[in-house]
């Protein structure tokens, strides 16, 4: 496994984890409750068996998130868009101008210059902060097609940070652990259980990446997972750098970042992301 795993990019990688002063402490900043495991769900089913009878977030300390400038703007965009695929996105001048003002809130982060030296090295962005933030409007608040039935319905930002369904069927998305922690508050989401192979796999309540399942306004996703704790910036500069580094429409790598053996999912959909997210293969402090 260990020859599999693409060494430079776990690199840049650890350098961005290192830079994430922004990164919530698990048992201080936010606490999870695992429970108990998910057990299989067959596809196209909506039927799951609740594993945890208690939410995942046992409690988040809003404040913070909110004293923070790219959490704050971030939380303000999940508002923004219609759950349906099909459903033509409306973007008002204002959502218009909290998209900027979240690209700007990313950009001055110590996270994101360092993905873009490292983009700029690799000849895949432009040194011009200016014309970076526009290659990176494109990629994530584009809105393109995803339904063929309809109107521009769709955004990578809106697929992997928000969530969205598909023909009212099938929960697309949803990869974000700040939404995860809004819908489950508000009712929306009942986490079933974590996700795991075996009794090695089993997560712990301080990991920082997380594979689950759960339902969405009734519908269930047998297998998600997520990055928990970790800043807007981190996600938004770690996708876009392996979306950027690939022009295949499905591009999985293998990295090593702090302790966890990950891989990496990202689907283009023409020049913007049309999902992107990390599966956990394992973590160091459970290899023995």
């Amino acid at each position: 496994l260990a020859k599999c795993i693409n060494q430079e990019l776990s690199d840049v990688l650890n350098e961005l984890w290192k830079l994430d002063v922004n990164r919530m402490k698990p048992g201080k900043d936010y606490k999870i409750n695992l429970q108990g495991k998910a057990g299989f769900v067959a596809e196209g089913s909506n039927y799951a068996r609740d594993s945890a009878r208690a939410p995942l977030f046992a409690y988040v300390n809003e404040n913070k998130l909110k004293s923070i400038d790219t959490y704050a703007h971030f939380i303000n965009l999940l508002d923004n868009y219609e759950m349906s695929t099909g459903v033509t996105e409306h973007v008002t001048h204002e959502e218009l101008q909290e998209n900027h003002l979240f690209l700007d809130g990313v950009l001055k982060t110590e996270v994101m210059k360092c993905a873009h030296r490292y983009l700029v090295c690799k000849g895949l962005a432009q040194s011009d902060p200016a014309q970076f933030k526009s290659q990176l409007y494109d990629i994530w608040f584009k809105l393109y097609r995803r339904d063929k039935s309809g109107g521009e319905d769709s955004c990578g930002f809106e697929h992997v940070f928000v969530g969205e369904t598909k023909h009212g069927k099938e929960i697309m998305g949803l990869h974000n652990w700040v939404q995860f922690y809004h819908q489950e508050k508000h009712n929306h989401v009942d986490y079933k259980g974590y996700k795991a192979r075996n009794n090695k796999d089993t997560p712990d309540e301080d990991d920082h990446v997380l594979n689950l399942q759960f339902s969405w306004n009734g519908l269930v996703k047998p297998v998600g997972s997520c990055f928990i704790g970790v800043s807007p910036e981190f996600e938004v500069a770690l996708f876009t750098i392996v979306f950027l580094l690939s022009d295949r429409r499905v591009t999985n790598v293998t990295v090593k970042v702090d302790e966890y053996l990950l891989e990496i999912v990202v689907y283009r959909f023409g020049r913007s992301i049309g999902t992107s997210y990390p599966k956990m293969i394992s973590s160091n402090n459970r290899d023995f």
